[in-house]
């Protein structure tokens, strides 16, 4: 097509980067660019690739503060992640980390089908008091899935993006996904008018939603405390 530039997610980059090294490839999302090799750095990229990253090493503990807030009482949660990611694998490192710091047990399950979730789900029963998922393309995909069964199994479900919300999630708190896209606007208009991407720092979120879903709040006997959702960005009901 000779493309003057190529806008796409981080986990297509890796394949663009074996056609081309030569046209600008700008990604919307990426949770480590440095640590998949798609970048030299942060600051200054050094190839024909840069964008926008969501690293999420400060978002898992956020996301588990808020969760305490919600469940007082939480002493164990389990993590649902695709280890098939990389990404996933390295959010879920994550999540046990800051677990580890708020004094919370962990218990995990690795899926890498759609087969895989509901038998994962059910081992969660009795164990865990929330379920935490690591967001991914899979995940993502199968998000109805996992919150039906979250829901069936008296699991509260924690994500990083609203679109699990409007699925039945109960609470995600992470980068606003059409600010990063709008931003990488910005990143094509700089290349275009002659800027190299090598020089373009990657950026990171500047702009984080919380989102509740009251309705699934309801089915799950639990009562949102008035501050947190005065703070949320967005409350379904």
């Amino acid at each position: 097509m000779r493309a003057d530039v190529i806008v796409t997610i981080g986990g297509a980059v890796p394949a663009l980067m074996q056609v081309t090294s030569v046209v600008p490839i700008v990604f919307t999302i990426d949770a480590d660019p440095v640590g998949r090799g798609l970048v030299t750095s942060l600051a200054r990229p050094g190839g024909n690739v840069t964008g926008l990253s969501v690293q999420s090493t400060e978002l898992a503990g956020k996301r588990l503060e808020v969760l305490r807030e919600i469940i007082p009482g939480i002493r164990r949660f389990a993590i649902l992640a695709n280890v098939g990611f990389p990404g996933t694998v390295q959010e879920m490192a994550e999540v046990v980390a800051a677990a580890g710091k708020l004094g919370l047990e962990v218990v995990t399950s690795e899926i890498r089908r759609a087969e895989d979730i509901a038998p994962a789900i059910d081992t969660f029963k009795g164990r865990a008091d929330a379920l935490y998922v690591c967001g991914d393309a899979f995940a993502y995909t199968n998000r109805n899935r996992i919150n039906t069964l979250a829901l069936g199994a008296r699991l509260p479900a924690v994500h990083g993006n609203r679109d699990y919300i409007d699925a039945g999630g109960l609470m995600s708190y992470g980068p606003n996904i059409p600010d990063l896209y709008r931003r990488a606007a910005d990143f094509v208009d700089k290349i275009l008018r002659g800027a190299k991407p090598a020089e373009i720092p990657v950026e990171q979120p500047s702009k984080f939603d919380l989102v509740i879903n009251l309705t699934t709040a309801k089915a799950l006997g639990l009562t949102m405390p008035p501050t947190m959702l005065a703070r949320a960005d967005e409350v379904i009901e």
